[in-house]
Formats: structure tokens, sequence, C-alpha cells
């Protein structure tokens, strides 16, 4: 099987919720509510494909929005993603699912849907709208009926990272299949402060021993350690080692920003990613996504730049979060601010 190169791609604007902490709708906020058309939607579908074609990769497409379900045309393009065979990842809300809803997205290939937990029933609900947090909860059964991968991801914040842990026992308890949680970007207009260093390093810990205690009880959530400061906690506590053959200036790991995947949003404007602000690197209906990879994306690949990470020997499979070290210092190559490692000049 050919390695996949994921696209996330916002398919629409349109959305049931107003979150808080959306860089949708960050800032000055989204003016105009965007959605392709049919035929834009055919057009992406085909540049992707030409730009596999040429890396020899299999495209994987993460359909998000807004909530991907609202768009007039969403089923007729897993019509087409069926037709060939292309699978996919819904990131969306629960509002819309049901059973009958949930067995035809598996029926069309859907292989995971990711719905969002930012706190607790209170500040949940706070971030998003009152009742998100219960029906969240609910629709994972709906999807896990249907064989398809329930998902839950955490955005973890000044605001709500003494409530994760509680956040872990709901989505276990409610039978997520994965649970997984990133940083909060700051985005303009913030809601929230940064945690520090010490108190996201902290959290870790605290997050890593409540995840082997459900481990150990035969918990069948996998717990996916998707930020990259992770390898810098289990470098710590002796879980990853540096591998004896590595080889010098080889990148094995870390931010995927610039190696495999790109966003693409309704007005056709292509990100390395979309929570790095100021990420554009062209617009898919204007340009050759072949191309862009080679070109406007080689910036995004300039790995000694990095200020700190540079100088870290981790630089080859962490490098933290560079769009929480845009966000917050405004270079997608300065220090991330939850980095507690010490690095010499």
């Amino acid at each position: 099987m050919k390695e996949y190169f994921a696209f996330q791609w916002h398919i629409t604007d349109e959305c049931d919720q107003r979150c808080k902490h959306c860089y949708t709708f960050s800032g000055e906020g989204c003016k105009e509510l965007k959605s392709m058309t049919w035929e834009q939607m055919r057009e992406v579908v085909a540049n992707c494909e030409d730009f596999c074609k040429v890396y020899d990769r299999a495209p994987y497409f993460y359909l998000t929005g807004g909530d991907p379900i609202l768009h007039p045309d969403f089923w007729r393009l897993l019509d087409l993603f069926k037709s060939k065979g292309i699978p996919f990842t819904i990131m969306g809300n629960p509002f819309h699912l049901n059973d009958q809803v949930c067995r035809e997205l598996k029926w069309y290939g859907c292989q995971k849907y990711q719905m969002s937990l930012d706190g607790l029933r209170e500040t949940h609900d706070w971030f998003r709208k009152p009742g998100s947090f219960d029906c969240t909860l609910e629709k994972i059964g709906c999807i896990n009926r249907a064989c398809i991968r329930s998902v839950v991801m955490t955005t973890v914040s000044a605001t709500n990272r003494m409530e994760v842990p509680g956040i872990i026992d709901a989505a276990v308890k409610a039978g997520a299949n994965v649970f997984a949680f990133a940083r909060y970007v700051p985005t303009g207009g913030e809601v929230d402060a940064s945690m520090t260093a010490r108190e996201y390093r902290d959290l870790l810990a605290i997050c890593d021993k409540k995840f082997k205690e459900y481990e150990a009880e035969g918990c069948e959530t996998y717990f996916s350690k998707k930020d990259h400061l992770w390898t810098l906690y289990e470098y710590e506590t002796g879980v990853f080692q540096i591998a004896s053959d590595a080889e010098e200036g080889m990148i094995y790991g870390g931010c995927n920003c610039g190696n495999c995947h790109m966003t693409i949003t309704p007005d056709g404007t292509v990100y390395a990613c979309r929570r790095v602000a100021g990420s554009q690197v062209g617009n898919v209906f204007e340009d050759r996504l072949a191309d862009v990879w080679v070109c406007e994306m080689e910036r995004y690949r300039q790995y000694d730049k990095f200020e700190k990470c540079s100088k870290c020997k981790l630089k080859p499979w962490c490098r933290g979060c560079p769009a929480v070290a845009n966000g917050t210092n405004g270079s997608f190559y300065a220090a991330d601010p939850q980095c507690w490692k010490e690095v010499k000049p």
C-alpha cells in the first residue's frame, strides 16, 4: 500500500457552534461564511489525486469545516470518495449524528469520526454551546455501533488543563476508541492565557499516569500522544531512546508541517498548517499542488532555522509545536513556549 498523504479539507465554514478558540472565527472573525461548490470540490479532488500520482502517495482526507455534514453536497462528495476508493476521517460536531447517519457514513468508507471535548460539562459548554458536552458523549455510541472509530480530541489551555484528567475519564466511560489532546494556539483576540512550561510538563505526567492505569485495567481506549512534547517527556522518563543507527541530518518524526499534510479551506486557500497564521502557500483553484509542495512549502522544511530545537539532540524526533510557537512569538521557528528543556547555546 502506498504511504498516505493527508489533506485536511474544510469544505464549508457553516457550523452549529461559535467556539471561543476556533481559528476560523478568531480575531476579527469570519466576515463571510464560505462553502465550495460541487464543481470546485471535484476540482480539489482531482488536484489532490494529481499530487499523489506525482509523489507516489495515496490520498487521505480529513474532512472538516465548520461542520462538513452541513454542506449541501456532503453526501455527494462521499459518493465520489467511495467510487475512487479514497479513505477519509470526518472532524465535525455531534448534533446531526444518529444511528442511521453513522451507518451511512460507514457505508461510504468513513474510518474515523472526531469530536471535541474541551472541558467538563460547564467549561466545554462555555467554549462551545449549551448541551454540547452531553450530546458529544451520547453520539460516541452511535459512531461505535456503526463500526467507525470514535475519536475524542481536547484542546488544552490554561483554562481547562486541570480538567483534562476528568475529560479522559468521561471519554473512556463513554467508550471512545481514541483520545488525544493538543495545545491551544493563540490566534488573536485570545480568551485564554498560555500555560507555563512547568505546568504543561506536570500535566503530561498526570496524564501518563492515568493512561497507564487504564491500560493496566485492560481499557480499550487508545491514548494517542499527539503533542510532540510527549517525545521530550518520554526521553526524560526513559521510554524513548535515540537509536544508535540514527543518521545525521535525517528527520524521523515531530511536526508534520512540510512533510506529509496540507490544509485546504473553503475559498481554496492552501495552508502549510491551518493552525499556523500566515502559512498560506497557494490556492487549490489556481496552483498545482505538486508544484506548491516543492516551491512554497520548502520554507517549512528548514530545520536548522529552529531557534531552540536546532541545538537539541531531539530535533529529528520532536521540535515541539511550531504552530504554538508562531502564535505566541510570531515565528514558525521560534522556541515552543511550553518546552521545558534547557538547551545550551
